[in-house]
């Protein structure tokens, strides 16, 4: 199937998961489902993901875990070397660290210690991202910890085609994925994919054709930039968009490509500026067209701390849609 998905009828990025991972478990019995409260009688966890999974599919296949991130990670682990495809819910991306070990020394290293005759088909699902006032441990973008760890893909959809489409693609891949959702774009609406619809990983998409400079991003800030982009050509500057989608292997050529029309760059996410994915993303920009970039690369991101609670704080934490405008408009000048 193409890239574009057939278009059938508007959904919210919480139901394109559930229905990515009920088609997923409709089309193989080996998918099964564990995570913190994510059988029917909790309600299909905290958010309602996974709601009414366990009594189309049994609990046998949908199983509510204790409170306890290593078991979830090492039960998913084992299940996944006997062949089962199994989706663990992380509950907050947070609570990633209790399960690190379990994370970054055996299911991303599995594969290569055991000379590629051994893989780990896990999908770890886990939520973040500022607005709601959770507090500093409760919505971290961790993401560059997983897209340095060799072996681990890391994946953020921006709408519901694509958080379907990159489901289904996680599921079936043989090895370990971080799929990141946001919880504040959760009930964002979009267009819905035919059943089956696939978005390879790896693989990003330009949301908005431009000429004068890209910008790059994923996730929710995706969505801010799509707010920012009548701003930004009111003030006669043509805005390239690329949303990455997979963090972890990131879409080079698409983006080679844009940068090359362009000579400029933003690239703008979620999480902390310093060290981030930004920083990685800018430095081959960098190496490959040295000498080449009509400006420096500007990166957004957050402010080297914990997400405040308090909500004036948070709010001013992320980058924004006006923000956006206002490094995209300074490059031109």
């Amino acid at each position: 199937m193409s890239d574009t998905a057939t278009k059938v009828k508007p959904i919210t990025i919480l139901q394109a998961i559930n229905t990515a991972i009920a088609d997923a478990m409709a089309a193989d019995d080996m998918v099964v489902v564990l995570g913190e409260d994510v059988a029917d009688p909790e309600e299909g966890g905290v958010v309602g993901i996974t709601r009414g999974l366990s009594t189309r599919f049994g609990e046998t296949r949908v199983r509510s875990t204790p409170i306890a991130e290593q078991a979830i990670i090492g039960a998913a682990i084992g299940s996944s070397l006997v062949g089962y495809k199994p989706v663990a819910e992380i509950m907050l991306m947070n609570f990633t660290t209790v399960a690190m070990d379990m994370i970054v020394n055996h299911a991303a290293k599995l594969r290569f210690m055991s000379g590629g005759q051994t893989h780990v088909p896990i999908v770890i699902r886990t939520m973040t991202g500022t607005g709601f006032g959770s507090g500093g441990q409760h919505c971290d973008y961790l993401e560059a910890w997983f897209a340095h760890t060799a072996g681990m893909k890391v994946v953020a959809p921006s709408n519901p085609a694509d958080a379907y489409g990159l489901m289904r693609a996680a599921i079936d891949d043989p090895d370990p994925v971080l799929y990141i959702e946001n919880l504040p774009a959760y009930w964002s609406q979009g267009e819905a994919p035919e059943s089956g619809h696939v978005v390879p990983l790896g693989k990003a998409r330009i949301a908005k054709v431009g000429s004068d400079v890209t910008v790059i991003s994923y996730s929710r800030v995706l969505n801010e930039t799509m707010a920012a982009v009548e701003e930004i050509e009111a003030a006669g500057v043509s805005v390239e968009v690329i949303d990455l989608r997979t963090i972890s292997p990131w879409d080079k050529e698409t983006v080679f490509a844009s940068v090359a029309k362009t000579g400029r760059c933003v690239v703008a996410h979620e999480a902390v500026t310093q060290f981030g994915v930004g920083a990685e993303i800018a430095a081959t920009l960098s190496t490959e067209f040295f000498g080449k970039l009509k400006a420096p690369i500007v990166r957004l991101g957050a402010p080297y701390a914990p997400v405040p609670f308090s909500k004036p704080l948070e709010a001013a934490y992320a980058p924004t849609a006006k923000r956006i405008a206002e490094a995209v408009i300074s490059l031109k000048k």
